[in-house]
């Protein structure tokens, strides 16, 4: 059997290959694939085969997936050409006779209004018209996410988001990753579309209850208006059109947007999701 990972040179593609070794894969069965294969070196030494990835240059894209029996699509991080560069991968799995195409896409990103689920929407729409076998991971929010929101709050003891008393269902994203591994590896998956979110949906306020646990001092929640929040991240220096896309995710969010609900998740990973506070703690360390 071999198993491709793409995006293994980012944060969850490389948690992925470690839990697909620690689960017992061969490491000979395993492809890291990524832009940048210097990263991959201790990968490679430890017998994981490495190939050079990118999304933006198709060509690059036959040698990775040749025998491939199972292909993880780690979606993009480049906006607005999310749609292109997957439909690269797809293209070249049907090429290689991939035998099943694993894609990592967005909470409801058939149904969902969410900022970001359009180009996810389009992706799946490929793949439904691929003539693939799929598997759908519909990623919800990494706990990792905010990690920015606990730096603010260190040094002014606030977190301020226009979320109101929107929830997040947030894991980490080793959590994922451990999820991702087990689809790869195993049968039954063929034509799925999995929900994936933690365990628990959080306030704002219990966010700042973790920070405060995890950094030792008092922190609160701040909750303000898009408009204001908008303003602050203008002043702050963001553009227009990354403070836009903060505040629209931010809406998002108030609209119960991330706020879970399936445990599709803790069944594939066969326990709990890592609580709030683990998980912001493990991420600190």
């Amino acid at each position: 059997m071999s198993i491709v990972v793409t995006g293994a040179t980012g944060h969850l593609g490389r948690l992925v290959v470690e839990h697909l070794l620690a689960d017992g894969v061969p490491a000979a069965e395993v492809v890291a694939a990524g832009r940048r294969t210097e990263r991959l070196a201790d990968l490679a030494e430890r017998g994981v085969r490495v190939a050079a990835v990118d999304y933006a240059r198709p060509g690059t894209l036959a040698a990775a997936l040749d025998g491939a029996d199972v292909v993880l699509l780690v979606s993009g991080s480049e906006v607005g050409q999310r749609v292109a560069q997957h439909q690269a991968v797809i293209d070249a799995a049907k090429t290689a006779g991939v035998g099943r195409l694993v894609y990592t896409s967005a909470p409801h990103a058939d149904t969902s209004p969410l900022v970001l689920a359009p180009e996810h929407r389009a992706t799946e729409e490929a793949l439904r018209a691929s003539g693939l076998t799929t598997t759908v991971l519909r990623n919800g929010w990494y706990t990792e996410n905010y990690l920015g929101d606990l730096e603010q709050a260190r040094a002014t003891g606030e977190i301020v988001a226009a979320v109101g008393d929107g929830r997040v269902a947030s894991a980490p994203r080793d959590d994922f990753a451990a999820a991702a591994a087990v689809v790869l590896r195993t049968d039954g998956h063929d034509g799925a579309v999995y929900e994936l979110a933690g365990d628990v949906a959080w306030t704002f306020d219990d966010l700042a209850a973790a920070a405060s646990e995890v950094l030792g001092r008092p922190v609160v929640y701040r909750p303000v208006t898009s408009e204001q929040r908008r303003a602050d991240l203008l002043a702050a220096g963001l553009d227009e059109g990354t403070a836009g896309f903060v505040v629209a995710l931010e809406e998002n969010t108030r609209d119960g947007l991330l706020a879970g609900g399936d445990d599709d998740l803790s069944r594939l990973i066969g326990r709990p999701t890592t609580p709030l506070v683990d998980a912001l703690r493990a991420a600190l360390a």
